[in-house]
């Protein structure tokens, strides 16, 4: 590897990530000091977790920047073949949490194939557009990404895991829209998406998650209708984040963190811990620099050498927008509960390792956007 290509590395990305990080490593810390699991098992524990699991996930930051991107092509359909196999895996020996069958265990750990399944998408959607970069456009080959994006997402929506599902499609739905999709097979789309979704409702999601998007609905039309225990959750996040006020009640300060009273709030409701102990500016400076990686994401699309690289980055985009739109949205109850974590800052072992590796790709592109002359 020639040595001038560290010459486009971007730092600014890095130095965003990095400050992202430690964030989530005091809000991590503060959110798991305290906190004990329906058993009265402690949760302290999760935190060095933590910090392995960022450990790994830089280390593997930088060894993806080390060989090319493009090489990468040729192996995008075993890889996707594999992420196949292993979503279909996981549902007959998977682990059930939270309502979900989406865990593989490996002794004392778990992982999550459908967080790494979110990469081997990228990458799949990325070489096929790619290939077929002449007749992009044409109905057919938007059928033929349709078909490899809607493989992965009826396995994970069986999980069921509607949230993760949402993210594959945004993920599709970006990369889509960057290789020139036409309004009107989007308007096809969304037709046929009304029977879907009435058939998902039926037939798919379960009591729980059906019950979340009902509360959900509740408290945007009549709070009074809501059923405490169903809407405990968002209630506690609110309540939490009303405390914390403009400038928080301090680092393993909080009542409502250092309480228990506000469920996951180490990896679904970390931002309820930011807006309670570090206040409407701390939230407001977590905001920023998630806004300012998005934008510098955006950019590495912009500089990108090649359609493959072009189309990588703006999946990782669709990846990471969709699950801080989610993620915060949930907890200030302007979106439905979904169990998506917030990006560099929620505690989650695979997802940390998997957005660190989506990071290496980027500056792997980034670092190749100019063709070096000897």
């Amino acid at each position: 590897m020639d040595g001038r290509i560290w010459r486009e590395y971007n730092f600014f990305l890095l130095g965003c990530v990095l400050i992202l990080l430690s964030i989530s490593l005091i809000s991590v810390y503060s959110a798991t000091l305290n906190a004990v699991t329906a058993f009265g098992t402690p949760l302290s524990i999760l935190f060095p977790r933590h910090m392995i699991n960022i450990l790994v996930g830089l280390i593997g930051m930088v060894v993806v920047t080390l060989f090319d991107y493009r090489l990468l092509s040729s192996l995008t359909l075993p890889l996707y073949l594999l992420t196949i196999g292993v979503l279909a895996l996981v549902h007959l020996l998977g682990t059930i949490s939270e309502g979900a069958q989406s865990w593989i265990a490996l002794g004392t750990r778990t992982f999550q194939p459908s967080e790494f399944a979110k990469i081997a998408l990228i990458m799949v959607l990325a070489a096929y557009w790619s290939h077929f970069e002449e007749t992009r456009n044409h109905w057919l080959t938007q059928l033929g990404a349709l078909v490899l994006a809607g493989i992965p997402i009826l396995l994970i929506l069986a999980q069921p895991d509607f949230g993760t599902g949402l993210v594959f499609i945004c993920i599709w739905l970006t990369m889509a829209w960057g290789a020139g999709i036409r309004w009107y097979h989007l308007a096809v789309l969304a037709v046929l998406a009304v029977p879907t979704m009435v058939l998902g409702w039926q037939h798919v999601l379960d009591e729980e998650q059906k019950s979340r998007f009902l509360t959900f609905y509740w408290l945007l039309t009549d709070p009074i209708l809501v059923d405490p225990n169903d809407g405990y959750n968002v209630i506690q996040s609110l309540k939490a984040i009303a405390a914390g006020g403009l400038l928080g009640a301090g680092l393993t300060r909080g009542v409502f963190s250092q309480n228990n009273l506000v469920p996951v709030q180490y990896s679904d409701f970390i931002f309820t811990v930011i807006g309670e102990e570090m206040g409407f500016i701390g939230a407001l400076v977590v905001l920023g620099f998630l806004t300012i990686l998005l934008w510098l994401v955006l950019s590495v699309a912009e500089d990108a050498r090649d359609t493959f690289g072009q189309l990588i980055a703006l999946g990782v985009f669709g990846m990471l927008i969709s699950h801080t739109i989610i993620n915060i949205g949930m907890a200030v109850s302007i979106l439905p509960v979904t169990g998506l974590p917030l990006p560099f800052i929620s505690y989650g072992g695979s997802f940390t390792i998997t957005t660190l590796l989506a990071i290496g790709i980027l500056q792997n592109i980034r670092m190749r956007r100019r063709k070096i002359v000897f």
